[in-house]
């Protein structure tokens, strides 16, 4: 038996088997006049002053209403009913009604919900008003999506129509305003915000949508608080930008620039200041005990091999053993994770150097150890290299690139990295940062199937920078917003 789908949610159509079926604009509106019958049989005077009158044809004689509906009719029935006459057909039947003195030939569509969409939609409504508002917003979006425009459009104002197109009107508008309030109810503002804005934009006198339209956005600012952008990486988690303290976000495992002698003594500010955010590690998650993060330290350095140890006449202060730029270690501090990761070298003159090459080389060793021991929280991380022990050849916005990229680039290796990353930009640091960059980013770079590279970031390659393959000296100066620091 083959598939019927006929629609009427906008311009009418017929699809047998999926393939959609071509018919004259007389036998469409046939098909329509049948539609707005609601299963109900329709007598051939009356399709006929019905459907020819829209065409503009005037009135004929009987016989001839008779072969002209029938050659309608017959046109519709073999694609409804292919090799059924008008008894034996199961979509388009003949009847006989009794009126007057003598019975008249009347035609019905008989179609299920699954053949017919208003009737697939209104039933999708109807089950979605008593349903959960999980199962309500998924019936709701379910059926809306089957709207392409006006119902029955091809009948017009037709007095025939009315009735099926003021249900179907109400019955959409009621369908939009619960599709609202059940995502509302799911704590979904941002999904219910779309639905509220067009309603509003077809009704700009409609006070009730525009209040309705002035509250979610009022809640979905309340919830964004400092939220500045989130945006879902494909096959992984979100990205969220957000303005304030990277300790604040304490739903959060933290990401802590060192450099690569891991040190953390910030007494007269000589070898690390005690304004960056490895300074601020030890008084806002240590107590400022700095021994027991110099001891967690160590345990984790154990494990590793060093690089070399400086010589105590080379390097007077500050710790001497020196580990690979890369090398992350993490330290668990109430319930969740701080990793520590050496991203750039402290001179012996208490200078920390790095350059781009060296900060994306360690993000790229970072997020394995995040994938690792994060424990599948949100990471937060500051714009690295952009304070105190600056990358002087990037901005803050291709920083903030960079780590966005680097992030993404693992995602794809491992999507189960992390739920979320948190980029933490200090209300300092926000005027310097363009996030609509980051915004073209994700539109074209994250897009499946595209990959990423450093020239569709803004970053640009080695040789944009003045960057070689291997180490190179900056002449930054030492700390950093939330990496390795030194001496002012």
């Amino acid at each position: 038996m083959a598939r019927i789908r006929v629609s009427v949610l906008g311009p009418a159509r017929l699809e047998v088997d999926g393939v959609p079926a071509r018919l004259t604009p007389l036998t469409t509106r046939l098909l329509v006049r049948l539609v707005a019958a609601d299963g109900e049989p329709v007598p051939v005077r009356r399709l006929h002053r019905d459907v020819w009158a829209l065409d503009g044809e005037q009135p004929h004689a009987a016989q001839r209403h008779r072969n002209e509906v029938q050659k309608r009719v017959l046109e519709l029935r073999r694609a409804l009913d292919p090799g059924q006459r008008g008894d034996g057909a199961r979509v388009l039947r003949t009847e006989q009604l009794l009126a007057g003195p003598a019975p008249e030939t009347a035609y019905r569509l008989v179609l299920g919900p699954d053949e017919l969409d208003c009737a697939e939609f209104t039933d999708l409504v109807d089950s979605a008003l008593l349903a959960a508002p999980a199962s309500a917003a998924d019936r709701l979006a379910a059926a809306l999506a089957l709207v392409r425009g006006r119902p029955l459009a091809e009948a017009g104002d037709e007095d025939f129509a009315r009735p099926l197109v003021r249900r179907l009107t109400a019955l959409y508008e009621t369908a939009r305003r619960q599709l609202i309030r059940s995502r509302m109810d799911l704590g979904r503002h941002d999904l219910a915000l779309p639905v509220a804005e067009r309603m509003a934009r077809e009704r700009p006198d409609d006070q009730d949508v525009a209040e309705l339209l002035g509250s979610l956005r009022a809640r979905l600012r309340e919830r964004h608080g400092r939220e500045l952008l989130r945006q879902p990486f494909p096959g992984a988690g979100d990205l969220v930008v957000v303005r304030g303290d990277l300790f604040d976000q304490e739903d959060a495992n933290l990401v802590v620039g060192f450099t690569d002698t891991f040190d953390t003594a910030t007494e007269q500010d000589l070898v690390i200041s005690r304004e960056s955010v490895q300074g601020q590690l030890v008084d806002r998650l240590f107590g400022g005990e700095r021994k027991v993060l110099d001891d967690r330290l160590q345990a984790g350095l154990r494990a590793l091999r060093p690089l070399r140890t400086e010589r105590v006449q080379d390097k007077p202060r500050g710790r001497r053993v020196r580990y690979p730029l890369g090398t992350t270690v993490p330290l668990a501090v109430d319930g969740r994770r701080v990793f520590a990761v050496a991203y750039s070298r402290l001179g012996n003159d208490l200078v920390a150097r790095s350059g781009p090459a060296e900060l994306r080389a360690s993000l790229d060793t970072l997020w394995p150890a995040v994938a690792r021991y994060g424990m599948y929280r949100p990471v937060a991380i500051p714009l690295i290299g952009s304070g105190l022990a600056r990358i002087v050849e990037l901005d803050r916005t291709r920083l903030l690139l960079m780590i966005v990229e680097s992030f993404a680039d693992h995602c794809r290796r491992d999507p189960a990295t992390a739920p979320e990353l948190r980029v933490v930009i200090r209300p300092a640091d926000l005027e310097r940062t363009d996030l609509s960059a980051l915004g073209t980013y994700l539109r074209t770079a994250l897009l499946p199937g595209s990959r990423t590279s450093p020239d569709n970031t803004g970053i640009g390659t080695s040789a944009d920078v003045g960057v070689g393959t291997g180490s190179q000296d900056t002449g930054a100066d030492a700390g950093d917003s939330g990496g390795a620091y030194g001496r002012r």
